[in-house]
């Protein structure tokens, strides 16, 4: 359900004013960004949501399940900053846990809200439902404990004002999710502690220590001015580290190259004059991976190198010509490590330092030629995914955000073009099939002034479907494209069996069926150019303002080249034999 603001009857006149739990931890959620907050009610968080709805500047957003509202207030975060989620004690939180897991994994500060036990319920040795029998309620803390930076348990009001604002500062600072418990019997209760208005929450700033910072500009740029060949790529710890302008900053000042990683595609502006494209080893963009790794210096910043990153291990990347900027640490080739400063200051410091140097741009522009336009499907001739995208990347602006599905959509949405402003995400590190459906609804809620672009495959729609509910519910007008190729292609790709076959749904009957004409919502199934045309078209004139559902049927074994190389290489690395004993 998408709350009213009007005031539940169940909370007491003189609580809705001040003076009480929910409404001290609603003024904080409102205080920091957050506008929309995702949730599935269970008995244990009644009330509290109660005080939420009663926030004027709060909208409550019931989703279908725990799983999507995690992954909802996960893209949320995408957009805003910060995002937040509210379930049940245990079968929520454990439901929920796997979408905290990859915002701990993406640094996305996310708060997690838990409506927990009455506090008069804590130390009894009592059995509770909703938990796995057992008199200790810790067990989901335990959980928690692993993937979130802060974990308050509140079933006590004289300290509960600090644990909230500890929590949700502490998520801020490192941008992380956090984990508030809060006691079901608690929230409407006036306590003294909550009696005026709270102090705005302070941030204190951080600053680089000085002399380190010196020193490692020093011996960076010595590194760098000896070098012929250098380049800059991007990674996914800029965003964490706010380094975006200051990484442009020294594009512009040296004349380097510039590459990103996949998952720091979006984060730096691909109409620079300097963008060469997506450094991915073996599957980077055409001429890109070539000049990263004949440069003989290079320089990462916030870089995350994994299996998936690193395609298997196969980069081609040395130590000693790497300087790894990471968001307060410096290292410089073979040679010292800088600690206790900040990659932006590091960043906007270097540009200051460094000889202009365009060697390694003027070998791209030689090498350089232009991809191949898809060929044209002939009339009724299958539609083929290379043409899809095709036309995906003529809907792109910068009032467009791309959300891209774990699975083929990775490789094929690496090779769009990104016009200024336009938003794209996706999560590598973690890659949880059916993180795009929640993700798209919290991104599109959060980010109103565009109109959100997914991608997803049909094995991983099937693993969250059912929030395209409250996409409709709230009004939304994304353009969902499902892929519809019969199974877990990017699986297929690493190991093929049985197991990566699924059941063929009737897609666009699904979702008129949710649709249950209430709201707006169009759908469209295209297996030809000629009809994908005219749904892009009906879905970006008079649809404009529906959810768009485009389901697209291609051959099942039609996957981008990169998903081929890719997937044989990570098998490989999956596949090595143990070590000798």
């Amino acid at each position: 359900m998408v709350a009213t603001n009007q005031l539940s009857s169940n909370i007491h006149p003189k609580s809705t004013f001040g003076g009480t739990l929910g409404r001290h931890l609603a003024k904080r959620l409102v205080e920091v960004g957050v506008k929309d907050i995702f949730s599935v009610p269970g008995d244990f968080n009644l009330t509290l949501l109660d005080h939420l709805i009663a926030e004027p500047e709060l909208n409550l957003i019931g989703c279908c399940n725990e799983l999507n509202a995690g992954y909802a207030a996960d893209g949320y975060a995408r957009a805003k900053g910060v995002g937040a989620c509210v379930v049940t004690f245990t079968v929520g939180g454990l439901s929920i846990i796997n979408a905290i897991a990859g915002a701990y994994s993406e640094n996305l500060p996310v708060i997690c809200i838990v409506g927990g036990p009455n506090s008069n319920d804590y130390g009894t040795n009592r059995i509770l439902h909703h938990t796995i029998g057992l008199p200790d309620f810790s067990q989901e803390l335990r959980c928690f404990q692993t993937v979130t930076c802060v974990q308050v348990v509140i079933n006590n009001l004289d300290d509960a004002h600090e644990q909230i604002d500890h929590a949700i500062s502490t998520a801020l600072k490192e941008s992380k999710p956090a984990y508030i418990s809060i006691s079901c019997n608690l929230p409407a209760i006036p306590h003294p502690t909550f009696g005026r208005d709270p102090v705005p929450l302070f941030f204190a700033p951080c600053v680089s220590n000085q002399l380190e910072l010196e020193a490692a500009v020093e011996a960076a740029a010595e590194f760098l001015n000896k070098a012929v060949k250098s380049v800059i790529i991007g990674g996914p710890k800029l965003k964490v580290a706010k380094a975006q302008k200051a990484f442009v900053e020294l594009a512009d000042a040296s004349g380097y190259p510039i590459a990103v990683m996949p998952s720091c595609k979006g984060l730096v502006p691909e109409h620079h004059p300097h963008f060469i494209g997506t450094y991915w080893g073996a599957v980077s963009t055409s001429f890109c991976g070539e000049i990263v790794e004949s440069a003989d210096a290079y320089i990462f910043a916030g870089p995350i190198f994994n299996d998936y990153s690193s395609v298997g291990y196969s980069f081609l990347i040395k130590k000693e010509k790497t300087i790894l900027v990471e968001p307060n640490r410096v290292s410089v080739g073979d040679g010292p490590s800088f600690g206790g400063i900040f990659m932006d200051d590091f960043l906007s410091e270097l540009a200051k330092k460094l000889k202009k140097n365009s060697t390694s741009m003027d070998n791209y522009r030689r090498i350089f030629i232009p991809e191949g336009i898809p060929l044209k499907c002939e009339n009724g001739e299958p539609l083929r995914v290379n043409v899809l995208f095709k036309h995906i990347q003529g809907m792109l602006s910068g009032n467009t955000a791309v959300i891209a599905e774990t699975g083929d959509s990775w490789f094929n949405c690496q090779k769009l073009n990104l016009p200024e402003n336009c938003g794209y995400e996706f999560q590598m590190q973690y890659g949880s099939i059916g993180w795009s459906v929640g993700a798209t609804l919290g991104y599109a809620q959060a980010a109103k002034n565009k109109r959100v672009i997914a991608c997803i495959g049909d094995g991983s729609f099937q693993v969250t479907a059912q929030d395209v509910s409250t996409m409709i519910r709230c009004g939304q007008k994304s353009i969902i494209f499902l892929i519809n190729n019969g199974g877990y292609t990017i699986e297929v790709a690493i190991h093929d069996g049985p197991y990566n076959v699924i059941k063929n749904w009737n897609y666009t009957g699904l979702v008129n069926a949710i649709h249950n004409g209430e709201g707006k919502c169009w759908t469209a199934k295209v297996q030809t150019e000629e009809q994908l045309i005219e749904a892009i078209a009906t879905a970006t004139s008079e649809q404009k303002d529906s959810l768009c559902f485009i389901e697209v049927l291609v051959h099942k074994d039609d996957t981008s080249k990169e998903l081929l190389e890719w997937g044989s290489k990570v098998s490989s690395a999956n596949s090595r034999h143990p070590n000798p004993q």
